[in-house]
């Protein structure tokens, strides 16, 4: 049974050649398969949640990705597969579109909610955002970059391509709820630089208006 237009499509994107920072980044907070770098990845964001289940067991079956991660939050489902084959990761798309008889012109269009540069950061707010970050540490001193999107998936393209267009490490990426968030951090330059590609990447993806 297809589920149609019981479904929206928050987010849907793939993103290949997935950078080494943002990699081992999901590698450390994934449930299932660990992508690594090189690989492409599909992330999805779907309301009701529950219909993430039956969207991923379609993708499973007509290709030969893996599941990295499925949850589904207070509002939304969520999951990502991943693939050393692009080809792979389209044909896993593709299943999913065609599950739902939707296309990508389908899915909400992001938009970036705001953006942050905190430059030589306080060492007392450094230490409250280690506190629960999962990744990179925030070094006193340095310059933290904060993009804010929505819907949320979207931010797994921001932590691509800022790491992609500058020298910065990845220090939290939440992808899941109303709102996306990416820190990063780093010089103020490389920073600026990177929280610019973000913007851009986001502000590219197509859709309807949520």
């Amino acid at each position: 049974m297809s589920l149609g237009n019981e479904i929206t499509i928050r987010a849907l994107m793939q993103i290949d050649n997935l950078q080494p920072k943002f990699a081992a980044y999901n590698g450390a907070t994934v449930q299932g398969s660990v992508p690594l770098s090189g690989d492409t990845v599909l992330i999805g964001e779907f309301a009701p949640g529950n219909g993430v289940f039956t969207l991923i067991d379609r993708a499973l079956k007509a290709s030969a990705v893996e599941a990295t991660t499925q949850l589904v939050e207070r509002e939304f489902g969520f999951f990502i597969l991943r693939s050393p084959s692009n080809a792979e990761v389209s044909a896993a798309r593709d299943a999913i579109l065609s599950e739902l008889g939707a296309s990508m012109s389908d899915r909400v269009k992001p938009s970036v909610a705001s953006t942050q540069i905190i430059t030589s950061v306080e060492p007392y707010q450094a230490q409250l955002l280690n506190k629960w970050r999962k990744g990179a540490l925030l070094v006193p001193g340095q310059t933290l970059g904060i993009i804010e999107c929505a819907p949320a998936a979207y931010i797994s393209i921001a932590a691509n391509e800022a790491e992609k267009s500058a020298d910065v490490d990845i220090v939290e990426v939440r992808a899941v709820g109303r709102f996306g968030r990416l820190f990063i951090s780093g010089s103020e330059d490389s920073v600026k630089t990177a929280i610019e590609a973000a913007t851009v990447a986001i502000d590219s993806v197509d859709g309807q208006d949520g």
